[in-house]
């Protein structure tokens, strides 16, 4: 008996630290930690959700209830957490006297939320009880602290997607983003986006893997999305660098290198599989026609492009090789709306074009 008392009470005691630990790593760790607990949350949550949206016809009505995803789970957060620490804690009670499960219960349950309407009599069960109702409030004020970190993260992100409507029109396009620089006589000025989508990729990189929940925050207007934009601008900085006739943009190059990284990165804390090496030579999913009439438009409308199609061709794969995998997958991830060359051929999107074609 002795022996069971003594196995009871160090489960409850590593219930209540594990829920601890994902509560630390979810909100606290300022750096990429895959939490279990929160992570089969999310799934679970995404079941339903998913159900749903492949019932409806529509992008923004699938867009609408998708808004609710993130919000709703991360509500669901502390009520797991919670609810694992009051299991743990009638653990702990069961084994130091508490007469019956029912007992047990109501004092965790009195205790953690502070409430006080169950009576306890000896030191140990009190300190015990006192050591809940902290963590208890731990929990709740961690997820109320922290919901303003991430909305401003997620500010920042989506003031540049929506700068970016501006410059590369919506859904956003390489084409358009360098048609609209040159009929303003400003493609040199390119330079500035590149320095600014720069930094713009290593913060994603930084807030998207230690606060994962961001990457399924929607913009606010439904034809917008953070990995949409980040392949428009990827893609323009790729045809600036392959395709463009001027000098050397090596911050062009730079921007490149910095979003393909940080959607590797972020790929990564999701398990999403892609070659870390891939050779320039690799299949990529924009056609060669597709490239072929994106440069036709290009010099219909002036802008100077280098002679030789096939070499510029070659070179604009070998940096979308880069990022096309990743790219096309994140996109599917958060159900991105339709944008050319990344989300309209993604899995995902492919999927929910067959079945409204079957109805």
């Amino acid at each position: 008996m002795v022996l069971l008392n003594v196995l009871l009470f160090m489960l409850g005691v590593a219930i209540v630290a594990g829920t601890l630990l994902s509560a630390i790593q979810t909100f606290v760790l300022p750096r990429s930690a895959r939490d279990p607990l929160t992570s089969l949350v999310f799934r679970v949550m995404r079941v339903p959700f998913d159900l749903i949206t492949n019932r409806l016809r529509t992008y923004r009505g699938r867009d609408r209830v998708m808004a609710l995803y993130v919000p709703i789970s991360l509500l669901t957060l502390p009520v797991v957490w919670l609810t694992n620490v009051a299991l743990g804690y009638m653990l702990m009670y069961l084994t130091l006297g508490v007469q019956s499960w029912q007992a047990a219960f109501t004092l965790s349950g009195s205790s953690l939320l502070t409430l006080g309407f169950a009576p306890v009599t000896d030191l140990t069960t009190t300190l015990l009880a006192f050591s809940e109702a902290i963590i208890g409030l731990i929990l709740v004020a961690l997820l109320i602290a922290y919901l303003p970190t991430m909305y401003s993260a997620f500010s920042r992100r989506e003031t540049a997607v929506t700068l970016l409507e501006v410059r590369a029109g919506s859904p956003p396009s390489a084409a358009e983003m360098i048609l609209r620089f040159h009929r303003m006589k400003h493609l040199s000025q390119l330079n500035d986006i590149w320095v600014a989508w720069e930094v713009w990729f290593v913060e994603v990189e930084e807030t998207h893997t230690s606060l994962a929940a961001l990457s399924f925050f929607r913009s606010p207007q439904p034809n917008r999305s953070w990995i949409t934009a980040a392949g428009a601008v990827l893609d323009t900085a790729a045809l600036v660098s392959s395709t463009i006739d001027q000098p050397r943009q090596t911050e062009a190059e730079l921007c490149i290198r910095a979003g393909f990284l940080a959607l590797r990165h972020i790929a990564t804390f999701f398990r999403i599989p892609y070659d870390p090496n891939p050779k320039p030579n690799d299949p990529i999913s924009v056609t060669h026609q597709e490239f072929e009439e994106v440069y036709d438009q290009l010099v219909g409308a002036g802008v100077p492009v280098k002679p030789d199609r096939e070499q510029a061709w070659r070179d604009f794969a070998g940096w979308r090789v880069n990022y096309d995998t990743v790219l096309l997958a994140l996109a599917a991830l958060t159900m991105a709306p339709e944008a050319p060359w990344s989300s309209d051929r993604s899995l995902r999107t492919q999927r929910s074009k067959r079945k409204l074609r079957r109805r």
